[in-house]
């Protein structure tokens, strides 16, 4: 009989917040559960919506208990009156005495319409009794309680770690006590099968293997090429400033090297893929498991790669997939990394609270900064030797190579600070916060030159359009745009400091913007599963990209006529782009 213990149910917790696009209570619950320590699962093996279709068992056999004494007539229609989260907070009796209300009714509703009496009879106890084998394997101990509190939960099953503090604790023990009630239920099957569903059985057992399988080539679709191989979620992709070479990091512990091909016919600029390199991450952690890798990026001419895993180291890789360095001191997650103009020094971002400057040629540590109080989610170069920094202690901090403290702080935000993007000139500083605001900082101030408010629910992600000073389309007016959970992309007129407009297309949260090389386009991916193409000048979508997936990241190779971006269902597409 397959079986599901505590550490499996944590991990079909972390799937749905994943699933569910709360990335950062997913990460919570990874390292405060221990998620990759215990389960070196194949996420592959388990589908999604695993948890939720337990705990849509576990409501129907929480309803079969209760009708489990009750006379055997139909009673779907008298079940109909008790909600699914009836059950959650009454007793089994309080849902009996409900049923038995409802049945008689039913009943007397019937002996009215016929003329003629119908007795009305209780479940005698004789009966009561034949039945209780269908509950044989219930939880005794609480056979008064419809779900498990946590101590309870814990007694009956030592293992069971329920480990998010907040009201989501009380909300996962009921989900808890659920799940454990449906698998019970199955293990009675063979005793009382007209009460299980017998087409239940439980999720299969979890693969430990940590090995991938062969690489698949692209499939191409219309104008469509579906680059497959990873084996979980695709984080991020980011194309190379040599053009044809596509890098993308996943949940499996690698990044890919994709090569497309330089030379396209006239009817499809995507034609063929040419080659693809596997990075392997999982084989130069100190433990030998997989780690996700959620942050890459190229140096100033494409030649070399750097990435950032869970596992807290970056490395560095050459075009041919080959290990050029590993840079080691962080004690958790890198979020971000990011190569200065120069190609000499290398940016990384932790959890651990810390940011630091490395030597690119000697993979050494030039310095470390440790200013924040909180895990940093954003590192921005300004110049090749000043930075910012962004976290969770709502703070930025403006940095310099060979300075103990920071040149400037920005504490204006009220909750996590997001993303950080400066300007092409560096002369402005784009925040965005889970506060739902937007704010652009200068040098000089403390305060914010422009707080935008506009948006109604957290901002993920902001990005400046490469036009205005010190781009290649300085005559073109500068823009910043922001994306939000409110489903929104807006457009702000930094020298007017107000909003240009914003864009409304998507059903869901917006969690990636990019610009066009132009600035003439915006590409916005979503959970809602889509891509859009906006024209910045219009306003208005142009093209739309179904990612057949929550998309998590977009990218525009160096000519602005190929978008890519990576999904949830474990690959990358890139899409041609002809206006």
């Amino acid at each position: 009989m397959p079986t599901i213990n505590s550490r499996d149910f944590n991990y079909l917790v972390y799937r749905y917040l994943q699933e569910s696009g709360l990335e950062h209570t997913a990460y919570n619950m990874e390292c405060e559960a221990g998620i990759d320590n215990e389960n070196n699962v194949n996420a592959k093996l388990v589908q999604a919506g695993a948890l939720v279709t337990l705990v849509q068992k576990g409501f129907r056999f929480l309803e079969m208990e209760a009708l489990a004494e009750i006379d055997d007539q139909d009673v779907g229609e008298v079940f109909s009156v008790v909600k699914p989260f009836d059950l959650l907070t009454m007793t089994v009796d309080e849902v009996k005495k409900i049923v038995e209300e409802r049945k008689i009714q039913e009943l007397e509703k019937q002996r009215k319409g016929k003329g003629k009496e119908v007795d009305v009879v209780r479940v005698s106890k004789d009966k009561q009794k034949e039945k209780m084998h269908a509950k044989a394997y219930s939880l005794s101990s609480c056979e008064n309680l419809n779900v498990l509190n946590e101590y309870q939960c814990e007694k009956k099953f030592p293992l069971l770690r329920l480990v998010i503090t907040s009201p989501f604790k009380r909300t996962l023990v009921v989900l808890a006590s659920i799940v454990i009630r449906a698998l019970d239920w199955t293990r009675t099957k063979n005793d009382s099968k007209q009460f299980v569903d017998t087409s239940f059985h439980g999720p299969e057992p979890m693969d430990m293997s940590s090995s991938l399988p062969p690489p698949v080539r692209g499939v191409r679709s219309s104008d469509v090429l579906t680059l497959q191989g990873h084996t979980a979620e695709v984080y991020t992709c980011v194309w190379s400033p040599a053009g044809f070479l596509l890098a993308s990091g996943s949940g499996d512990a690698t990044a890919r090297i994709w090569r497309l091909a330089e030379k396209t016919s006239s009817s499809s600029l995507i034609n063929r893929l040419a080659d693809e390199r596997v990075l392997m991450h999982s084989m130069n952690t100190p433990s030998g498991k997989g780690k996700e890798v959620t942050t890459l990026d190229w140096n100033f001419d494409g030649s070399l790669l750097a990435t950032g895993s869970h596992d807290g180291l970056a490395r560095i890789w050459n075009t041919n997939g080959e290990l050029k360095g590993i840079f080691k001191k962080h004690t958790a997650p890198v979020h971000s990394v990011n190569w200065n103009k120069t190609g000499d020094c290398l940016l990384t971002g932790s959890f651990d609270g810390t940011a630091i400057v490395w030597d690119a040629n000697a993979c050494e540590c030039k310095q470390q900064f440790n200013f924040h109080s909180g895990a940093i989610l954003d590192v921005d170069w300004r110049t090749n030797r000043t930075f910012a920094s962004c976290s969770v202690d709502t703070m930025i901090h403006v940095n310099k190579v060979g300075e103990n403290r920071p040149l400037k702080t920005f504490s204006g935000h009220s909750e996590d600070v997001n993303c950080i993007k400066w300007n092409a000139s560096g002369s402005l500083l784009a925040s965005c916060s889970n506060d739902m605001t937007v704010k652009i900082w200068s040098m000089k101030p403390d305060m914010p030159i422009h707080d935008f408010k506009d948006h109604a629910k957290e901002v993920y992600v902001v990005g400046w359009s490469p036009t205005g000073p010190a781009t290649n389309n300085p005559n073109k007016q500068l823009l910043l745009a922001s994306a939000s959970f409110d489903s929104t992309v807006k457009l702000w007129d930094v020298e007017a400091g107000k909003l240009f407009h914003s864009l409304n297309g998507h059903r869901d949260a917006v969690y990636t913007i990019s610009f066009s090389p132009n600035g003439e386009y915006l590409a916005s991916g979503s959970a809602d599963k889509m891509v859009n193409i906006w024209s910045v000048k219009e306003c208005k979508i142009i093209k739309t990209y179904f990612g057949n997936g929550i998309v998590s990241h977009v990218s525009w190779n160096k000519e602005g006529n190929q978008i890519a971006y990576s999904t949830h269902k474990k690959c990358v597409r890139v899409s041609d782009f002809r206006k």
